[in-house]
This record gives structure tokens, C-alpha cells and sequence, in this order.
């Protein structure tokens, strides 16, 4: 009777269309983590739930609550996520210095862009998120100041790259 239960648990399990659970977890936190982001786009941080983003990923509580226990982890780390699909379109790109500073205002729009933006003006009065996005906003910079400059190699200096970052950030801020 054990071999037929293991037997039966193993069929079900592996069928030829099965994921693994390391792909299930991937796809799981994909979902949560595409609902979060248009959920601040959306909704904006305050409107924004986890109850509301398990619901727009079709996700139970519980499972939303495995992977990112509050509020501030999930939206966090949905940003996060795009920035890193983000970066590596931008890095894969065929680097044009005619282009550089396009490329670089394209960095500062779109629905990434709004759903950070959101974070920034929320984590000024909320210490935890505030706390979460320093960690996120280094890398964004140091992502966007390496990838500057190698796209546009000695036309602009060091301090030439930080400016124009500014300067894109600010124009997107104001947009």
C-alpha cells in the first residue's frame, strides 16, 4: 500500500505539463510582484494593500504572505524587479552616445518610473520604507551612472553623468 501511495503522489506531481517548485515560487512571486507595481500605479501607496495585490495576482493571502511578509517588502521588491528587467534593456541595447541622453530620460518614464516615484514621496513619512528604498536607490544610481558611462565614453565626464542624471530625474519629477 506505501509503494501505491508514493506512486500516486508521484504521478500526480510529475505529469509531462508540471513545473518544479522553484518554477511555481518564480511564478508566484512574478504575479505578486506585476500586480504591486500596477497596483502603485494605479492606486498610489496608499491605496495599495497586499490583500489587494494577492487578489490582483490571483494569489491566495497565505502565499503572498509567504513571500513578502508586509507591505513594504512586496512593493520594494516589485520595483526593484523592474528596475533590474529595465536595466538590462537598457544594457543590452546597443550603446549610442548620439542617443545618451534620450536613453537616459527613457530611464526616468513609464509605469516603473510612477510606482518609484510613489515609493519616493511615501517613504518621506514612512521610516520602514524609507529605510527599504535607500538599499534600492544606490542601485539604481550606481546602475544608471555605469550604464551612462558607457554609452557615452569620454564625451561626458564623471560629474557630467551625475548631472545629467539629476537633470533627467528632476525634468521626470516635474513632468
Amino acid at each position: 500500500m506505501v509503494w501505491g501511495y508514493a506512486r500516486y503522489r508521484d504521478l500526480r506531481h510529475c505529469d509531462a505539463g508540471s513545473r518544479t517548485q522553484a518554477q511555481r515560487t518564480a511564478a508566484t512571486r512574478a504575479k505578486l510582484l506585476d500586480a504591486a507595481v500596477e497596483s502603485l500605479v494605479e492606486l498610489g501607496y496608499s491605496g495599495t494593500s497586499t490583500h489587494g495585490i494577492a487578489t490582483r495576482a490571483g494569489v491566495s493571502r497565505g502565499a503572498q504572505l509567504h513571500h513578502f511578509p508586509t507591505k513594504e517588502s512586496l512593493v520594494v521588491a516589485a520595483v526593484e524587479h523592474l528596475v533590474d528587467k529595465r536595466l538590462v534593456e537598457i544594457l543590452e541595447a546597443e550603446p549610442d552616445p548620439e542617443r545618451g541622453i534620450e536613453t537616459l530620460v527613457d530611464a526616468f518614464s513609464g509605469p516603473l518610473f510612477d510606482a518609484a516615484l510613489e515609493l519616493w514621496v511615501a517613504a518621506r513619512t514612512d521610516p520602514a520604507l524609507h529605510a527599504a528604498m535607500i538599499p534600492l536607490e544606490r542601485k539604481v544610481s550606481d546602475a544608471l551612472r555605469v550604464g551612462m558611462m558607457e554609452i557615452m565614453g569620454d564625451r561626458l565626464s564623471p560629474e557630467g553623468v551625475d548631472l545629467s542624471i539629476e537633470l533627467a530625474r528632476g525634468l521626470a519629477v516635474s513632468a
